[in-house]
């Protein structure tokens, strides 16, 4: 699986973990220089509570694209040290 935005390629792995829906990435299948911190987090009730990433490409930003679970419940173990995207990040089959 490949996530883009704007163009530019931020993940890509044949081990994703897919859960409800979202593909969550190897944290070492994705490009560091598009992760900018952010104090953003949610809480699910299974989960845990996500911290969030801005994904950045050149001078475009998109606020908390990116999510992660550091540490994430027994329930959802299998995301550990895993990326997801949204907002519009395209996460498909690589070509």
């Amino acid at each position: 699986m490949r996530a883009v935005w704007n163009g530019a390629t931020l993940a890509e792995s044949d081990r994703t973990v897919v859960v409800e829906g979202n593909h969550y990435f190897p944290a070492d299948a994705v490009d560091p220089a598009v992760l900018r911190a952010s104090d953003r987090t949610s809480v699910c009730p299974w989960k845990g509570t996500a911290s969030y990433h801005d994904v950045v490409v050149g001078d475009d930003v998109n606020p908390g694209a990116a999510w992660y679970y550091p540490e994430p419940r027994a329930a959802a173990g299998e995301i550990r040290d895993r990326i997801a995207f949204w907002k519009g990040v395209t996460v498909g089959p690589a070509t």
